[in-house]
């Protein structure tokens, strides 16, 4: 189930235009049907053609109850911002978009309502022009744009549809287990006590349950639910519900209140918040400022710590420390908004990032702003992605303490950000944001590309000089390249996948040089200082990494395929006289005895054979070298 809310202007049509799609009068007091305008908020529903029932919150669009609609507006998923044809965009419009981008609405569509009034299509053109320029930067930047008129009907069933079909881009609710509902009404019905309504979010609610109103602690049953009037067992997240409670006391709830589970919620009066000062403010927001707060349906008075800032100018952000006047039940994720109390005025809103801080913090700590910086998070996924979007991946224990889930939540929470592609499970059963992995992983793949840029003629950049560039240590490493399709190792050397070393037409030419005189005298070739002066120290590296060469000592070269015959002729000698020493192997070999003595040396040094005394018997490896 989906919550639409209205936002607007008073004039623009808001309650007609829900009265239209739903059959149902939104305002519910004498006193808005008297005055034509809506002063608290209005409820309504209607099914869509897919018969899916939306839920309708109708704020009040008059600046006398902007804090009315703040009630109302925080647990919609999609808004309409409704605009009358025949006035356009008024300052409460713009008030009401500012509100909106702060609490981040999901989505959105822009209606343009009493078309009938209006028979100038240049003028409507103009009115679309002007809406675009001020939704730019903000959550509608992207809203498309109907015309409607509440009155002929005209572009009421293009808006169902649009409507439907926004909704549905959008994802399903997460039940986590831990049911919130912000009570906006609070009521009693003969015969059955008291009741209260909100939007409900986080988990579900069932008859039967032991539930808690917060700040208060009281504890009550779930007598009966009912969701867009029809009686239910179990209540959904994102649906409209009222919640019909024994063992509470009317006279004990109020607007703003939090119904959950026992225990789940805990109250404060001190917050870490991450704040965004609206750009038309006309004066900085200072230290030691008293505001009011609105979050969910609660509001209060709070004292305003700026912690890394004198003041805070319009259109800019920063850390705040608020100490609310009264304890209200917060968590971690929640939006807010902050006005000036008089004259009244909105002034900006932001996130709830800590709701239980430690303590009083220091002004202008780097420490704390860090800190506060890791805990900036959204939803349960969100917030285990911003836990591991660190230098290191984090163990299972590391991501419970961070985010205070019980277990059965933070493994919902993970199994949803593995899916969201938000995170990654690494080899090791530690979990690393995918943000930060992608990060090093293609800083890797830079840094291996730029090495074969810098060093043409080498196979590609050694281990450990890869690991000391990314600044990680060799597990993490490991996991790494075991994870990246575009990069291969072999022996300690990182390449980039399908690379290859390609010499120019004159290093080619010096290449033939030196393996044509290796060819004429295999067993007593060019010393390594002698195949430098041929083909030069980068071409010479290059036939050693591509194994056409192997240099067995300082100055000891070989072809690979004289190096195997000469190393299986030793093992031969040895089968048959038991020992060798470096006088048979040069008389066999044809060779001198520095090259005889520099085979043996390096023999005995890979275990293919062991000096005992002055002959060598075979070592210990079982590799014929």
């Amino acid at each position: 189930m989906r919550v639409v809310g209205t936002a607007g202007h008073v004039d623009h049509g808001k309650s007609t235009l829900v009265q239209r799609l739903t059959g149902i009068d939104p305002d519910r007091w004498a006193e808005e049907k008297k005055r034509g305008l809506t002063i608290d908020l209005g409820f309504a529903w209607f099914d869509l053609p897919t018969g899916e029932t939306v839920g309708v919150v109708d704020v009040p669009g008059h600046r006398d109850f902007i804090e009315n609609m703040l009630a109302g507006i925080g647990g919609i998923d999609v808004v309409l911002l409704i605009i009358a044809a025949d006035e356009g965009i008024m300052p409460q419009t713009r008030e009401h978009l500012a509100i909106l981008d702060l609490l981040a609405i999901p989505d959105g569509l822009i209606v343009i309502t009493k078309t009938d009034l209006v028979q100038d299509e240049e003028w409507l053109d103009l009115i679309e022009l002007d809406i675009q320029e001020t939704v730019q930067g903000t959550v509608l930047e992207n809203a498309e744009i109907l015309r409607v008129s509440a009155k002929t009907t005209e572009g009421i069933p293009q808006l169902i549809k649009r409507l439907s079909s926004t909704l549905d881009s959008i994802p399903n609710h997460t039940d986590y287990k831990q049911p919130r509902l912000p009570v906006d009404r609070v009521f009693t019905v003969d015969g059955f006590g008291t009741v209260v309504t909100g939007t409900l979010s986080g988990g579900t609610l069932e008859i039967g349950d032991t539930i808690e109103i917060q700040p208060q602690s009281l504890q009550g049953r779930i007598r009966g639910l009912q969701s867009y009037k029809q009686e239910i067992q179990v209540a959904i997240p994102g649906s409209r519900v009222a919640v019909n409670i024994s063992g509470v006391d009317v006279d004990d709830v109020n607007r703003g209140d939090v119904l959950a589970y026992p225990n789940q919620l805990a109250t404060t009066q001190l917050i870490d918040v991450h704040f965004r000062h609206l750009s038309g403010v006309d004066k900085p927001l200072k230290h030691n400022a008293e505001v009011k707060f609105f979050s969910g349906a609660s509001e209060t008075i709070a004292h305003v710590r700026l912690l890394d800032n004198d003041n805070l100018p319009a259109d800019a952000s920063g850390w705040l420390q608020l100490r609310l006047r009264d304890a209200l039940a917060l968590t971690q994720g929640e939006r807010f908004i902050l006005r000036y109390p008089s004259p009244p005025q909105t002034i900006g809103g932001g996130v709830v990032v800590n709701p239980q801080p430690d303590r009083r913090w220091k002004r202008f700590d780097k420490d704390v702003i860090k800190h506060l910086e890791t805990r900036l998070q959204g939803t349960p996924s969100e917030r285990v992605m911003q836990a591991t979007d660190i230098d290191i991946p984090q163990k299972w224990v590391h991501l419970q303490k961070t985010t205070a889930y019980s277990d059965d939540v933070l493994s919902e929470a993970i199994q949803n950000a593995l899916e969201e592609n938000r995170i990654i499970l690494l080899p090791d059963d530690t979990f690393w944001s995918m943000r930060r992995f992608q990060v090093i992983q293609h800083k890797m793949i830079e840094i291996v590309g730029n090495y074969h840029s810098q060093f043409p003629l080498k196979l590609g950049i050694p281990r450990e000089e890869l690991r000391s560039r990314l600044n990680i240590k060799n597990k993490l490493l490991a996991m790494l390249l075991a994870l990246t399709d575009d990069v291969q190792i072999s022996k300690d050397v990182i390449t980039l996948a399908g690379f290859e070393i390609r010499f120019s037409a004159s290093q080619e030419k010096l290449k033939q040089v030196l393996l044509h005189q290796m060819n004429d005298m295999p067993f007593m070739p060019p010393s390594y200082k002698e195949a430098l002066e041929i083909v030069g120290d980068d071409v010479l590296h290059a036939l050693i990494d591509l194994e056409e060469i192997i240099q067995i000592s300082s100055d000891v070269i070989f072809k690979i395929d004289a190096y195997r015959h000469m190393s299986k002729t030793v093992l031969a000698l040895i089968d048959t006289e038991d020992d060798v020493d470096a006088k048979l192997v040069r008389d066999t070999l044809n060779t001198s005895r520095k090259y005889a003595i520099a085979l043996l040396e390096h023999l005995d040094a890979i275990g293919v054979t062991r000096r005992v005394g002055d002959v060598r018997v075979r070592g210990k490896s079982q590799t014929n070298a």
